[in-house]
């Protein structure tokens, strides 16, 4: 072969894998605009792009492959986003890579089985592209450019991302994967390099100190029995989450059925409300509340997160403190137990038995109430055997949203709309099949367990979406949008209410009309006579100090120094 031949030759190759690589550049770019909305959003995700790419250089140097290597990841990242969205309401953030565990991926393949074999079959075509890409690449870029590219990229990302904060609700929208996840990236490095995971005060010179004297360094999780008698006979406890429930009646106009603001009113009489600290979802910081008595907001912008950071972190909480007067404690989880480390949160926290929707022989997470009700009479036959006190945490799950849908209609043959939007009417539907249900569910203890006594605290986990039409109609979206930004407790109440069967509850005094739900746990044991372990001790002064309000008094300084209490005594770890 000539000289000019074989020149022609490696023109034509190299022509053709420079067409290549500029045509894998092209599709990510199209991936990227068919995915990506606004100058602003485009702009970002693209210098997310380049980022990746000279990140990519600067290990491989290769062009070709880095493209590929590149326009592979942000397919898959944003597949994984609307995968997420899909599930949760909320895209991909920069945390979910930061906090990777076996949850997690344990999670996917419970609900996509098949996803196992596509990622194989997926991984044994791309392997011999990269290989080929890379042994026929002729391209080599210098490191140093590819770090100057990489510091100039990040450093235009960061500086758009603090001139232009991410807003709260942007993550919800389901669009801008990549932009979005890029920002969300600046605000996780910068919390955790300014405040850590948990806002808490700086460590003491000296020892703290909890109520009644006892020391907060180096205090052990309290050991059962300890200050608790636990050859008392003490009531069953039913923690009872009440999904997406409260009194539509703080909307105007509303048309609801006789007697439907009875179902909110303790044994007492009394009507109370509970501030969570969402709105219209995520339920899982209402649970968090509920179960370690602390609060979401101390996570700041990574409180989204709180179950899976709090796993094996938090320890201090309502079950271990019941465990402490001898209950077995036990939790009826509607979904898999790896949502979001459900398990490993709940079982850090005391939860002895743990038992998910795969235990339950289900696999839908949404079921009637009464499934949960008969679910919860299961345990107590077979705990009682044992003749000790049960704990159980159960979860309703029927009145969970859309409600422009009807559920189950055949739960109430004889409803009748009642005037308002099919929307709202729906949502008051479902919350008759619940108070219908929980009634049948008292009768059945009554009936079947004469001789033992029940406490049962139940509580709205958050308000429903469809309130931020009904409460304030009409009001414009900036407006609407501040009031959320602001924890309106307008957009955040909810209810909590306590009942007895065959049981007075013993102690009201810290029911008060209005309260913030880290303060749940507190309010249960003092309602079933059990005395106070020094952290709740301590917390009840809180309470007291702050007229029912936990994170929010003296903005957030009453819960930094908690959360410093429970670091020096071991009971929050790592964070």
């Amino acid at each position: 072969m000539s000289a000019s031949v074989h020149a022609r030759t490696r023109g034509v190759r190299f022509f053709a894998l420079a067409s290549l690589v500029a045509a894998v550049h092209l599709a990510g770019l199209a991936v990227l605009l068919t995915s990506e909305y606004g100058p602003f959003a485009i702009t970002l995700a693209v210098l997310a792009w380049v980022f990746v790419n000279c990140f990519l250089l600067v290990v491989l140097q290769r062009p070709g492959v880095c493209a590929a290597l590149a326009l592979a990841l942000i397919v898959i990242l944003i597949e994984l986003s609307r995968f997420k969205f899909g599930i949760l309401q909320l895209t991909l953030t920069f945390l979910d890579f930061l906090i990777i565990d076996r949850d997690t991926f344990s999670f996917l393949l419970s609900v996509f089985p098949r996803l196992q074999m596509q990622l194989l079959i997926a991984g044994l075509v791309a392997i011999p592209l990269l290989w080929a890409l890379w042994r026929f690449d002729p391209f080599r870029v210098r490191r140093r450019f590819a770090l100057t590219g990489v510091a100039a990229t990040a450093a235009l990302i960061a500086t758009i991302a603090v001139a232009f904060p991410e807003q709260a609700w942007e993550p919800f929208q389901g669009v801008n994967h990549i932009s979005n996840l890029a920002r969300s990236g600046v605000v996780a490095v910068s919390r955790l390099a300014s405040t850590g995971w948990i806002e808490a005060d700086p460590p003491a010179n000296g020892p703290l100190s909890l109520a009644r004297d006892a020391r907060a360094a180096g205090l052990p999780a309290l050991p059962a029995g300890e200050g608790c008698d636990t050859t008392v006979k003490r009531p069953h406890i039913i923690l009872l989450l009440d999904e997406s429930s409260f009194d539509v009646t703080s909307a105007p106009d509303i048309k609801v059925p006789a007697g439907y603001t009875d179902y909110f009113k303790s044994i007492d009489g009394k009507q109370r409300t509970m501030i969570a600290e969402s709105t219209g979802g995520p339920t899982w910081y209402t649970e968090f509340n509920v179960l370690t008595g602390l609060s979401a907001r101390s996570f700041g912008d990574l409180k989204f997160y709180v179950t899976r950071i709090a796993a094996g972190r938090v320890t201090r909480g309502l079950p271990q403190a019941l465990q402490r007067c001898g209950y077995k404690t036990v939790s009826l989880y509607p979904t898999y137990g790896d949502f979001l480390s459900a398990r490993a949160f709940q079982k850090g926290t005391g939860v002895e038995q743990f038992i998910d929707m795969a235990d339950m022989g289900v696999n839908e997470d949404m079921q009637p109430d009464k499934f949960y009700f008969d679910q919860a009479l299961k345990v107590f036959a077979r705990e009682q055997p044992q003749q000790s006190p049960v704990f159980m945490f159960v979860y309703l799950t029927a009145n969970h949203f859309p409600w422009w849908s009807v559920y189950r209609p055949d739960l109430t043959p004889n409803w009748t709309p009642l005037g308002n939007t099919a929307e709202t009417d729906e949502y008051i539907r479902r919350q008759t099949v619940t108070a219908n249900d929980y009634r049948e569910f008292t009768e059945r203890l009554k009936r079947d367990y004469p001789d033992q006594s029940f406490l049962v605290l139940r509580f709205g986990d958050h308000q429903p979406a469809i309130s931020q039409k009904l409460l304030e109609p009409g009001i414009d979206q900036a407006s609407l949008a501040k009031r959320l930004m602001t924890a309106d407790p307008r957009y955040y109440s909810t209810y909590y209410a306590i009942d007895g069967i065959n049981y007075q509850p013993r102690d009201l005094s810290s029911a008060l009309e209005t309260l913030d739900a880290a303060y749940i746990p507190l309010v249960l044991q003092e309602a079933a006579g059990l005395p106070l372990d020094p952290t709740f001790a301590e917390q009840k002064s809180i309470m007291l100090r702050c007229k029912g309000t936990f994170y929010a008094c003296k903005k957030g300084a009453e819960a930094r120094r908690f959360n410093r209490l429970l670091i020096d005594a071991g009971m929050i770890k790592g964070l």
